[in-house]
């Protein structure tokens, strides 16, 4: 019979002890997948190839490959500075000299929502941040189909989006593999024959990753098929200006629907617009059928956005007002925008002439054929891979690259390596 003492007693309570102390509580947790765009960075950065070429990553870069700060935003910040401005927390929805700012760039000066003051307008946290809350608002006070359509494909960021809002995702055609375009059928086809009541996610320009568009008659025929079947509109706006170099433009879909009287959620960044990739500025709109009704959406979005993140930064916010507010500064943001628009049009036609100069026989119209910062280059994943592992550049496997990544330094030796994948 085992006799206990006080040094044996203490021992075995030490060891229960330890037990609990180091027991496991998420011991059923698996490894989650690696994001698909940071793990390309990952692997560009490991690799020891001078001639190495990175084109994942969605941000700006200008002639020689290095990342641009725009004359605007450096003069804005110059301004900033000159200030002293505090350092205090900014009001739950933001800073209102830049977010009614925002609201009019892209609904225009003279729209009927702003004059009757129909829209619940908030900073929020870029463009992933302001789509997150207008899917947690509809996540509570959806009364419809809850149910979000995506395009095939789409930025696989809006999944996760909307699923963590508790709201369900399905998709919808968009992108013909075959023509590399639009399908335009299939997309109306997919509205058809939606639930009614269904919300219908729809990037306003430069579609990401195929970068391409409906044209003003297809977004006018879009319109109408989801006001007639009742379809709720969430337009994605991120390359306001970015795609064209033309704000009016840009904004162009956004414009037809609210023209057609449809109420909508709006989710706009600045990341790309102005280059204020990591400052994180944007803003949602929800437009309403009444001032009362914005008033009390309002309301409920600040109870949304407290709990998550109490408030918004305020430095890349005063910036984007500082341009959005100063005429001269305005002026300036505009040319910097034709700037960007215009070197990633030169390199889509770049690239397209050097790969037809080496001989290639197929057809790459498809690429100055597409607008904004990304190109669906018709790769296969097997053409993706040689990419990657025979001369070093990186992309994502459904062909996918960054236009922005390229320069006049790098483009030959990419169009050379295009085109030794993709000889017949």
């Amino acid at each position: 019979m085992l006799k206990l003492t006080k040094t044996t007693t203490f021992h075995l309570q030490a060891t229960s002890t330890n037990y609990l102390r180091y027991k496991s509580w998420f011991a059923d947790v698996k490894m989650a997948p690696p994001d698909a765009i940071l793990g390309l960075t990952e692997a560009y950065l490991k690799d020891k190839n001078p001639k190495k070429v990175n084109l994942g990553v969605g941000a700006y870069r200008d002639g020689n490959a290095q990342h641009w700060v725009l004359p605007s935003v450096e003069e804005a910040e110059k301004r900033i500075f000159s200030k002293k401005m505090n350092k205090e927390y900014a009001p739950i929805l933001g800073l209102a000299e830049f977010y009614n700012r925002s609201i009019e760039l892209a609904l225009g000066k003279d729209s009927e929502i702003l004059q009757d003051k129909r829209n619940s307008t908030a900073q929020c946290l870029s463009g992933t941040g302001s789509l997150r809350i207008g899917a947690a608002f509809l996540g509570i006070f959806w009364k419809g189909e809850r149910l979000v359509h995506l395009p095939t494909p789409t930025w696989p960021n809006h999944r996760p989006l909307f699923m963590h809002s508790g709201l369900k995702v399905a998709s919808y055609s968009y992108y013909s593999n075959e023509t590399f375009a639009l399908n335009a059928q299939g997309l109306f086809d997919s509205l058809r024959k939606m639930p009614e009541n269904s919300i219908v996610l729809l990037q306003a320009c430069a579609h990401n990753p195929t970068g391409v568009d409906p044209n003003r008659e297809q977004w006018c025929e879009i319109s109408q098929i989801m006001k007639t079947r009742n379809l709720y509109p969430f337009f994605d706006l991120a390359y306001l200006g970015f795609a064209s170099g033309d704000i009016d433009k840009d904004a162009e879909a956004i414009r037809i629907f609210a023209s057609d009287g449809h109420q909508f959620c709006l989710a706009q960044s600045f990341a790309k617009n102005m280059g204020l990739y990591g400052e994180r500025v944007g803003a949602l709109t929800i437009v309403c059928s009444t001032k009362e009704e914005a008033e009390r959406v309002t309301s409920n979005v600040k109870t949304i956005i407290r709990p998550m993140y109490s408030s918004p930064p305020i430095h890349g916010a005063r910036i984007a007002k500082e341009i959005l507010n100063d005429n001269e500064l305005y002026c300036m943001w505009l040319e910097d925008l034709k700037t960007m628009a215009n070197r990633t049009m030169n390199m889509r036609k770049q690239l397209t002439d050097t790969l037809i100069a080496l001989g290639s026989k197929r057809s790459w119209e498809h690429i100055t054929k597409q607008i904004g910062m990304f190109c669906f280059t018709g790769l296969k994943p097997e053409q993706v891979a040689r990419l990657t592992k025979e001369f070093s550049i990186y992309m994502m496997k459904d062909g996918r690259i960054a236009v922005v990544a390229l320069s006049t330094k790098n483009i030959a030796y990419v169009a050379e390596a295009i085109h030794a994948v993709t000889k017949e």
